[in-house]
């Protein structure tokens, strides 16, 4: 598994309007500038955390995006989902895969099975909070 420079970009958006945190909107410029992000590039990010509810904006003047809840209600699991889809390591174990006729017999799917669980429970431990303040989780 790698996770994209989507889902890299859309925790570092997040870490960002955490840090900048005042209850007003912050100009996607001003993310876009400190996280060294093209403005282009998150324009393609926020609407998935926007229509996900983690985000809220209003544009115009006096616009941007500011988060619409806690951050320490906001995993980094979440954000990962949204922004790379499911996390499975193998396809057979995705959200929408078809039922796999060989994993009755299959030696490595219990596996692959728990990787998963692992990488799940791993990141849905860690939240926009503990990454704020540098308090990543070093076990499951």
């Amino acid at each position: 598994m790698m996770i994209s420079t989507r889902g890299r970009y859309a925790l570092r958006v997040m870490i960002d309007l955490a840090e900048h945190n005042t209850d007003s909107y912050i100009p996607m410029k001003e993310v876009a500038k400190r996280q060294e992000i093209s403005l282009k590039y998150l324009e393609r990010i926020l609407p998935v955390l926007v229509k996900n509810g983690l985000v809220e904006g209003i544009h115009g003047k006096g616009g941007g995006y500011k988060l619409s809840r806690s951050p320490e209600k906001c995993t980094v699991g979440e954000i990962l989902r949204l922004t790379e889809g499911d996390l499975a390591p193998v396809a057979c174990l995705g959200c929408e895969a078809e039922p796999c006729r060989k994993s009755s017999t299959c030696k490595t799917i219990s596996m692959w099975s728990e990787f998963y669980r692992i990488t799940n429970r791993y990141f849905d431990g860690i939240t926009i909070t503990d990454l704020v303040n540098g308090n990543q989780k070093s076990e499951v």
